[in-house]
């Protein structure tokens, strides 16, 4: 019975998402790591905090789906725990204030640990965080969840791109480098990318259930250009910096993964079955965070 109560909460989790929220506190850290910044305990703790509020997330996607009644016979994407049956909408409440704890406290730790007693940046990093919490639970909950008004890949770029390797990188260094910025975006971009594939394999369930995503107020065939867009924009990003700090050749070593997203791209750009889809989905989401690693490993060597 615990191994079954175990594997529930792990489906619930969705474990596959979390390479992908790591990505952004990867960067930040690793931009940090070559001005000669980097601090373990500010990486473990923020790493942490990114994980559990990805996860709070993915909880409650499930809670707020399953109540308004989207995640049922016609739902194209991986089966939620509480449509299968695996967890109860009440046990997926209460996780959901677990997690949302865990994250204030992993977050007020990190705080303490990177920044002290500078109290200004305190308040401005609370007051994201409160932010990042909100937006995770707002997503598909509440009356008026954002999620289903198109907003959602706004969200994906801030928190997924912006916030995660600018917010990393400054817990660091205490220090705002505008050329992280185009780190932070590219990451952000990628991550909406990911976003925008699931939403185009979900175009029609989400449109019968009244769920106006991006991808539906487009239509398929411009969310599939907005896709392409999204790809093409993030690298060109990434090559952006590399070129404006005049990195090592070793540096640019990210195209490998680059070259297999364009080449997943063209498939999601072509293809309308719902398996291959989702199998993009899962491809995008793995070159995504490879390249973010090759990236990351790149910037620490010179050649």
């Amino acid at each position: 019975m615990l191994s079954i109560t175990v594997k529930s909460w792990l489906h619930a989790a969705r474990l596959r998402t979390l390479p992908l929220a790591s990505s952004s506190v990867l960067l930040g850290s690793c931009l940090a790591l070559k001005q000669q910044q980097f601090s373990w305990p500010v990486f473990v703790l923020s790493l942490l905090t990114a994980v559990l509020l990805q996860i709070l997330s993915n909880l409650a996607n499930d809670y707020g789906d399953a109540l308004k009644g989207l995640d049922d016979e016609t739902r194209v994407g991986p089966t939620r725990a509480i449509q299968a049956g695996l967890l109860s909408a009440p046990q997926m409440l209460r996780a959901i204030v677990l997690m949302a704890l865990l994250s204030v406290a992993s977050g007020l730790l990190l705080l303490w640990v990177s920044i002290g007693d500078h109290w200004l940046a305190w308040l401005g990093f609370i007051g994201l965080g409160a932010l990042a919490i909100v937006a995770a639970i707002a997503y598909t909950m509440g009356e008026k969840p954002y999620g289903y008004r198109g907003l959602g890949d706004l969200s994906v770029f801030v928190f997924f791109g912006l916030l995660g390797v600018v917010g990393s990188h400054y817990l660091h260094t205490q220090q705002l480098d505008p050329a992280v910025w185009l780190v932070g975006a590219g990451s952000g971009l990628l991550a909406t990318a990911v976003l925008n594939i699931n939403n185009i394999r979900d175009f029609k369930p989400d449109l019968s259930a009244g769920k106006l995503t991006l991808a539906v107020r487009l239509g398929e065939r411009r969310a599939r250009y907005y896709h392409l867009l999204l790809i093409l924009v993030a690298l060109g990003l990434f090559a952006s910096y590399l070129l404006l700090n005049a990195a090592s050749s070793f540096a640019w070593l990210y195209l490998l993964a680059a070259l297999a997203l364009l080449k997943v791209s063209a498939t999601v750009f072509c293809q309308y079955q719902h398996q291959v889809l989702d199998q993009q989905l899962q491809a995008t989401a793995k070159w995504s965070f490879l390249l973010s690693v090759l990236f990351s490993l790149g910037l620490q060597f010179q050649l």
